[in-house]
């Protein structure tokens, strides 16, 4: 039996482990430190009824845990996440894994010395255009893959959001919550461990939110590929999806453009008219984690890969912090 706990729940991404516990009879949830009446009553709603506790540490303190989501404030989650290693668990964290590099360090060496997985659920990587565009890509249908474009606009429904999160404290960075999905995706489609990446930040609404940066533009070079990604709190509160997100791909021999939000790749080559792929059905987004937890293996979003993908965005931040210099990474 897999004993999993739920350390903060900030935010609905919960439901993917709560799912997970629904549909797997070698999964149980043990335990919930949520200290927070309103996220307890918003995201967890669903949830068995099991122990709850105010912090993470006394939970750990309480019950054996295998497997601990860690989804609570972002600037909090460093914490449980270490936490959660010391005490002997896998770790699966809602993105951003942690809002500082120093962090992201510590949460390195703690996974080596605890010989467990960190995976950040990167749900991107399970959506049906994402699944049928690597299969494109690994029977060499685009050729040489050269240059990779995404958009990710994102509804702030202001008057929802909590204080922390409009805080640099408590949120920490846009580039690390919103971008960094499209980082890992070009950092898994291009096989890259090295390059490097530059970003600028802007508050189109400081009135709003002083603050909180609602904007980011990052360049990425990874490998051999130019990226870049374009995020936003600003996705017009009257469309029909909270968010029109999007990538193109360009290789030496044709492009792919993934819609996520209406489910529709589209590709185009040298010797054939645009078509729209057929796709794959949906994956779950934290089963990837699970299977591999009762298969006794790695996860396929790897502790390297969730750590990488966090450093690189974490470098974007610090770049956009002063001022847009390149910074490099795998290097």
């Amino acid at each position: 039996m897999t004993r999993v706990a739920i350390l903060g729940a900030a935010h609905p991404h919960v439901s993917y482990v709560l799912d997970e516990v629904a549909q797997r009879p070698s999964c149980e949830l043990v335990a919930i430190a949520e200290p927070d009446p309103a996220m307890r009553s918003a995201h967890l709603a669903g949830a068995p009824d099991v122990p709850s506790y105010a912090d993470p540490g006394e939970l750990l303190t309480e019950h054996d845990v295998d497997v601990a989501l860690v989804a609570g404030v972002y600037g909090e989650r460093a914490a449980a996440v270490l936490a959660a290693l010391e005490a002997g668990a896998h770790v699966l964290a809602d993105k951003p894994l942690c809002t500082s590099l120093p962090q992201l360090d510590e949460i390195e060496r703690a996974a080596e010395r605890a010989d467990r997985h960190v995976s950040v659920v990167f749900e991107k990587r399970f959506y049906p255009p994402t699944s049928a565009v690597r299969r494109l890509l690994a029977d060499g249908v685009l050729g040489e893959l050269a240059l990779i474009a995404s958009t990710g606009p994102h509804k702030l429904n202001l008057p929802t959001r909590p204080a922390w999160f409009l805080s640099r404290a408590g949120y920490g960075g846009i580039v690390a919550d919103l971008p960094v999905h499209d980082i890992d995706l070009v950092l898994a489609l291009t096989g890259a461990t090295s390059g490097s990446v530059a970003a600028l930040t802007g508050n189109a609404r400081p009135g709003d939110h002083p603050e909180f940066d609602d904007h980011v533009a990052v360049l990425l070079r990874a490998g051999s590929v130019t990226a870049t990604i374009e995020a936003n709190w600003l996705s017009p509160q009257a469309a029909d999806v909270h968010g029109h997100y999007r990538m193109r791909l360009t290789g030496s021999e044709g492009t792919a453009e993934l819609d996520w939000a209406y489910n529709t790749l589209t590709v185009a080559t040298h010797d054939r008219a645009p078509w729209v792929e057929t796709l794959p059905p949906p994956r779950r987004p934290a089963a990837y984690f699970f299977d591999a937890v009762d298969a006794g293996r790695e996860p396929e979003i790897t502790t390297a890969a969730s750590l990488l993908a966090t450093r690189v965005a974490l470098l974007a931040q610090e770049s956009a912090d002063t001022g847009g210099g390149a910074r490099s990474f795998g290097v």
